[in-house]
């Protein structure tokens, strides 16, 4: 009798797990909020993303400059920042007030000061400065200004060390310049973009939001429809722990395991991102990181009371998480 009876509660919540499985899905499929967090959101926002940073670097970011210095080697310095690709000098100012406004109004995303005493502390032997401002309302601008400026600096430290040094041949110039030798390769992102380096965190990280937004605006409106305001509904189905957990995380597993598919291995290939796991290899990480998520997110709906409480709980998680 026993056996019997173990045989039958066994069956009977297999059988409830896929009742609350069948409902959920049934539940998911006809709430627009879940659909819009489920379907419409990771299908769209990773588009956005990649087009925004598809181009994985800009050129010609236009700046202005303020010399202070006047002087030849100043000169020489900014001729080599606006011979970069990444930089292109579109107006040289008297002051900052001046350069401030061109950058207020846009006209310019960055400001190359030099100030009066770049080239007396050269010709002195001393260290000197150039200072960059830089609009960081897109980080491209930014990288550029900075890279330009970097490598223009390096350049002119060579030469600089190299008249210093007062050598006789072209070696020991060589090994003035560059005592210990280096080679700058960028692992799996040889643009040093920030498609390529940005796009693939995004992807994972929308999965998480989307599964936690969804599944909390699910159990708020469970609450909502609920008249003792509970989570679980009243239902001879729903007497178990087990078969509510696995039956709900069963539903959204098979809605997520399409979109992961989607967005790791469709939209890589459609902005061209590099991809160094095989898909076997992604599938068995993504098992465990999906259900992961889901349950994560169960728990956390239990702090849900209604439908818009998830969207000012979970959605300013996102940046921090980032």
């Amino acid at each position: 009798m026993k056996d019997k009876s173990f045989k039958n509660n066994i069956a009977q919540g297999i059988g409830d797990l896929f009742y609350i499985w069948k409902r959920e899905f049934r539940t998911t499929f006809r709430d627009q909020g879940v659909l819009i967090f489920f379907v419409l959101v990771p299908l769209v926002y990773p588009l956005i993303y990649g087009f925004i940073y598809t181009n994985e670097v800009v050129r010609e970011v236009p700046a202005v400059v303020v010399d202070n210095s006047r002087s030849s080697l100043s000169r020489e310095y900014l001729r080599k920042v606006d011979a970069t690709p990444d930089i292109q000098v579109v107006a040289y100012c008297n002051d900052m007030e001046e350069a401030k406004l061109m950058l207020r109004d846009r006209l310019a995303y960055g400001i190359i000061y030099i100030p009066s005493d770049f080239s007396s502390n050269i010709a002195r032997g001393k260290q000197a400065q150039v200072s960059l401002y830089c609009d960081m309302s897109g980080l491209l601008y930014y990288k550029s200004m900075l890279l330009a400026n970097t490598a223009v600096s390096l350049d002119m430290n060579q030469n600089i060390k190299i008249e210093r040094a007062g050598n006789t041949t072209n070696r020991q110039d060589e090994i003035t310049a560059y005592p210990i030798e280096y080679e700058d390769v960028a692992m799996f992102n040889p643009t040093n973009g920030f498609a390529a380096f940005l796009i693939p965190a995004v992807l994972i990280l929308l999965i998480q939001q989307t599964l936690l937004l969804g599944i909390g605006l699910s159990a708020g409106t469970a609450r909502e429809n609920n008249r003792f305001k509970d989570l679980v509904p009243i239902n001879r189905h729903y007497s178990g722990t087990l078969r509510i957990v696995f039956g709900k995380g069963l539903s959204y597993f098979m809605v997520y395991a399409l979109v992961a598919v989607y967005v790791l291995c469709v939209v890589p290939r459609i902005f061209s991102l590099n991809q160094i796991g095989q898909p076997s290899t992604l599938a068995l990480f993504m098992l465990p990181y999906l259900a992961a998520c889901i349950f994560f997110a169960m728990t956390a709906s239990i702090a849900i009371r209604n439908r818009e409480t998830c969207m000012l709980i979970f959605v300013f998680t996102s940046v921090p998480l980032l």
